[in-house]
């Protein structure tokens, strides 16, 4: 009979904290609507690091992009009119961002300036896009999440290709969010927020997918948000309901359990550091940087092929 052992908990350290400075304690439209109304002075989500080790934020609910040198220090990058939340790296100088509000855009690190890259799907608007990844080739897969829930279950998932070329793979998630793949690209993990858990989407040769399946189940007010897959190909996934990272193994089985700060809700996570090993946690609500330093590298990010 096999047991499983209780996994290793282990607390995440503060690495930085939004100045006093840059709060916003007001109310937003954002907040009022996925809030329930609260005042929420910044909500961080999206991060990213550049090729010289700065860490990348994004601020939703004032659309504002953060960049975070190594000592701590935020500089505000780009504020525009949208809501910011995933974010990768199409070359060392733009960032792809999901923005709720207007789609995909683009920003320009070295001017701020943010255009866009794809706003609307054959002239219709997305529901609200969520979270991305590229893999190997160039393609971009992104999640569509909305207001979708148990009672909707509309949240897509699409796969855009360096071409142009878009493709809806899925288009029945209760609230699709963050977005992983597998060390080999063919296994896509896909977090379902509201229906607290983690689907395994397997990427079939021919571009379709089959078979998906409920991968991890989770549990609390606010289940699976942000994804990572590190080297061996476990996965990482925070879950800002219960203030965790659970790192689990190809089974889906807890190996280690990461904790915030009490009160924490924590949304999505990076690796970075010259061994990759260092993992970053955004705390969205409190704005807060986490982190604390892992036995096995993260996966390296893939970006635009021809970028």
């Amino acid at each position: 009979m096999f047991l499983l052992q209780s996994p290793q908990i282990r607390d995440l350290d503060v690495f930085t904290e939004m100045p006093a400075t840059l709060r916003r304690p007001e109310r937003s439209d954002w907040a009022d609507a996925n809030r329930g109304g609260a005042i929420t002075d910044s909500f961080l989500e999206g991060p990213v690091f550049d090729p010289a080790g700065n860490l990348y934020v994004a601020d939703i609910p004032w659309g504002r992009i953060f960049r975070i040198d190594a000592q701590g220090a935020w500089t505000l990058v780009a504020e525009y009119d949208g809501e910011p939340n995933g974010m990768k790296f199409l070359d060392e100088n733009t960032l792809l961002i999901t923005d709720y509000k207007n789609g995909l855009m683009r920003l320009d690190v070295a001017t701020g300036r943010v255009s866009g890259y794809l706003q609307r799907r054959n002239s219709e608007r997305f529901k609200g896009v969520n979270d991305l990844v590229f893999d190997a080739k160039g393609c971009l897969y992104f999640t569509d999440q909305g207001q979708s829930g148990l009672h909707d279950p509309s949240g897509r998932l699409y796969r855009l290709h360096p071409d142009g070329q878009l493709d809806l793979l899925l288009s029945n998630v209760p609230s699709p969010n963050g977005v992983a793949l597998s060390p080999d690209g063919r296994v896509l993990y896909l977090a379902v927020t509201r229906g607290n858990c983690v689907w395994r989407v397997p990427l079939l040769p021919d571009g379709s997918v089959a078979k998906v399946s409920q991968f991890f189940t989770s549990y609390g007010p606010s289940g699976p948000d942000g994804l990572a897959v590190d080297a061996q190909g476990r996965l990482l996934v925070a879950n800002p309901g219960l203030g965790l990272v659970w790192l689990l193994n190809g089974r889906a089985e807890p190996e280690q359990v990461l904790r915030g700060i009490p009160g924490s809700s924590l949304t999505n996570l990076a690796f970075a550091g010259e061994d990759r090993r260092t993992l970053y946690v955004t705390d969205s609500t409190h704005g807060r940087i986490l982190r604390t330093t892992l036995d096995v590298p993260g996966l390296a990010l893939h970006r635009l092929a021809h970028a």
